[in-house]
């Protein structure tokens, strides 16, 4: 086989019949390199800087945005508004596109364009230091394309042409108990009083999520078999319940809130295709379900979340807050009625 250089990967894209990540996937290099094989010749490496890129973004207008993790894709149209940075933490506040964003995690960033047969696609691609997607933005026909050369000329990067070199992918952490701590995590976890407590907590004990949940039992959280998760969906579209829908990654996650109406699955993959708001899910990557209840001010936290194999988070669902039109009665019956492991 050919080495992997521009032109090879070039060729490998126009001739493929995946999408980049998977194409990625099949040739054990960063989905970012694959963009990079394009700098010059549709490509453009930009400022990652999220308190310059997100504003530029934001005066595109109507996009879709996009993020996923290994499992699982949540795409929404909409504008990104009401942004607010931060060193650690930045976030855009909006009824359809509502992110939380990690600086740290964003590394390289890319403006492509490419053209097929319905014309020239163009999205913003950000990656993390291993070259790893954390949040794309796809341009649509309302989109502002005199905003978008303006992006290029204010956000492009002197060097248009040096390869990047990546970071190594860091290995899944896994599980991360501490069992001479599940005392303090009980008892800490039932005076908690806003869900953001949580992190803190467990990062103190030297734990992580997954961690926590295998380790402090009911009454706090309860585990569910896999099939949850379809039934689980299938509950939300049927009862017409409002959710709080989690996807992402280390780099920035991206939230659905309202209902679910159109659940198409293929294969192994459990679509949801909304108008304005997409999912694609993995089913035969999700190896643990918790059903999980946090205490808060204004009354328990109720959510599912799902976990693969390697002990990565999928996704997180939660019942929308009664005062932005939820019915929390509603889907604490929803979960409840959610299968269970049998006893052996």
């Amino acid at each position: 086989m050919n080495a992997l250089t521009p032109s090879r990967l070039r060729e490998l894209k126009r001739d493929a019949t995946v999408r980049p990540f998977d194409l990625a996937q099949q040739l054990s290099i960063p989905e970012a390199a694959l963009v990079e094989a394009d700098l010059s010749l549709g490509a453009v490496r930009l400022d990652s800087t999220i308190g310059r890129l997100i504003p530029a973004v934001q005066r595109l207008g109507e996009v879709m945005a996009l993020t996923r993790n290994r499992s699982c894709v949540i795409e929404k149209l909409g504008t990104y508004n009401e942004f607010h940075d931060g060193d650690h933490a930045a976030m855009t506040v909006d009824a359809e596109i509502d992110l939380r964003m990690f600086p740290r995690q964003w590394v390289h960033a890319y403006a492509v364009e490419a053209k097929d047969d319905s014309g020239t696609r163009r999205s913003i691609q950000v990656f993390d230091a291993a070259g790893d997607a954390i949040h794309k933005v796809h341009l649509r026909t309302e989109s502002d394309l005199a905003m978008w050369d303006a992006l290029l000329t204010d956000l492009a990067l002197p060097d248009q042409k040096t390869m990047s070199d990546f970071a190594e992918r860091p290995a899944p952490e896994g599980a991360r108990m501490a069992d001479d701590k599940v005392g303090i995590l009980r008892a800490e976890w039932s005076r908690m009083t806003d869900t953001h407590q949580f992190n803190t907590l467990v990062r103190r004990l030297k734990m992580n999520r997954l961690g926590a949940y295998r380790a402090v039992g009911e009454p706090f959280v309860k585990p569910l078999v896999t099939d949850a998760v379809p039934a689980m969906l299938e509950a939300v579209r049927d009862r017409d319940q409002q959710v709080m829908l989690f996807v992402g990654n280390a780099g920035c996650i991206e939230i659905h809130s309202g209902p679910i109406r159109e659940l198409k699955p293929m294969g192994p993959w459990l679509n949801v295709m909304d108008d304005r708001f997409n999912l694609h899910l993995r089913a035969d990557h999700v190896a643990e379900v918790w059903l999980v209840d946090k205490p808060t001010k204004r009354g328990a936290a109720i959510s599912v979340e799902a976990f693969d194999a390697e002990g990565a988070l999928i996704f997180q669902c939660f019942g929308m807050r009664p005062e932005k039109g939820g019915d929390a009665e509603g889907w604490a019956r929803l979960v409840e009625d959610l299968p269970t492991p049998v006893a052996p």
